[in-house]
């Protein structure tokens, strides 16, 4: 079935059926009627693609995740997910989702750019990028409305990119002079992905907040890492096959990283809190029943989706909006995972 048909089966020209879809005012009753009985007892639907030629919006936003691993048991992620789905629903738009293993593959690169140029979709989300995405960018110079999470605005205006960040700085001094308020002096970090700005900007806070509270950084307790569990386990595996003083506390860069390092440590030997008190970032679904409960920072990430999206929306639909960028605090939650010294 298509218009001609409905035309002919109406009794009309093509160009009525047309204006009877878009509800154009200058048609009699008695002929939309007619054309409305006909594309209800067929089930006509216009075609999507003619659609978008003529102009008209897919009603329809992208979700790509950047990850190389394995997403479907990740909690996170897939609150993540559910959270754009929900106030896109909520906005009368569907959601098209992607994952991301190799941000580098050119075929991958080019089957996302894909989506965007034959209009599948009228803008789209970016979690996992890297601060400086050159396929994002290309993307946003060609005039595409873009939400990253987790990447800093250029100095430049652009008004098709939406960045959304949290306060990292504020987390990490919170962290510091929470454990630092508990008698630590020794305290050590381990770094998230140093590509993505999440990953540098809490190192960054970590340094201010321990000159803030006159404490010194032991460069050893400094541990590289990603932001997955496996990257806190290596991280913890690795610095305790050197002998050598180790720090009283360590804040990770996630809830994830926090997770396997406290499982590092109990395969050393080490009990959390008592030899050693670690914090996390983020505050996970499972911190609060992981065993110890975990001490963290708290992120509200279903209320930032849930921002990104309905400004993404409304860019779409009145491209005047004004907002680029996103920041929303955090906040220090105490549970067993820390103790005085």
């Amino acid at each position: 079935m298509n218009s001609i048909e409905v035309a002919r089966l109406a009794g009309v020209s093509r160009s009525t059926v047309s204006r009877v879809i878009n509800n154009y005012a200058n048609v009699p009753n008695e002929t939309r009627e007619k054309v409305m009985k006909v594309i209800q007892q067929y089930n006509y639907f216009p075609n999507v693609s003619a659609q978008v030629l003529a102009g008209k919006r897919a009603r329809t936003i992208g979700l790509f995740l950047i990850a190389p691993g394995h997403v479907s048991s990740d909690i996170l992620t897939n609150m993540l997910i559910v959270s754009v789905i929900e106030h896109a629903s909520a906005c009368g738009y569907y959601v098209l989702t992607h994952i991301i293993r190799d941000a580098k593959d050119t075929e991958t690169v080019k089957n996302v750019k894909e989506i965007f140029f034959q209009r599948r979709i009228d803008g789209g989300i970016f979690i996992g990028a890297a601060n400086h995405e050159p396929f994002i960018e290309e993307l946003v110079a060609e005039g595409f409305i873009v939400g990253v999470v987790d990447q800093e605005h250029p100095e430049i205006p652009q008004s098709n990119r939406i960045v959304a960040n949290f306060n990292n700085d504020s987390g990490m001094k919170q962290a510091v002079a929470y454990l630092a308020g508990l008698g630590h002096t020794r305290i050590g970090v381990i770094n998230g992905d140093m590509n993505r700005l999440s990953g540098p900007t809490k190192y960054e806070g970590f340094l201010k907040a321990m000159q803030l509270c006159g404490l010194q950084v032991n460069r050893d307790w400094v541990l590289e890492g990603s932001f997955h569990e496996e990257s806190g386990y290596e991280a913890i595996h690795t610095f305790l096959r050197i002998q050598g003083e180790r720090p009283t506390a360590i804040i990770a860069a996630n809830d994830s990283v926090a997770f396997g390092a406290i499982r590092a440590l109990k395969e050393h030997g080490l009990q959390v809190p008592e030899h050693i008190s670690v914090i996390g970032f983020d505050d996970h679904a499972l911190s609060e029943k992981h065993h110890p409960a975990l001490t963290t920072i708290r992120v509200d990430f279903s209320d930032m989706l849930k921002q990104l999206t309905t400004i993404l929306i409304a860019k779409i639909e009145k491209p005047s909006s004004d907002i680029r960028e996103i920041t929303l605090d955090c906040c220090l939650v105490i549970r067993e995972s820390c103790r005085r010294v």
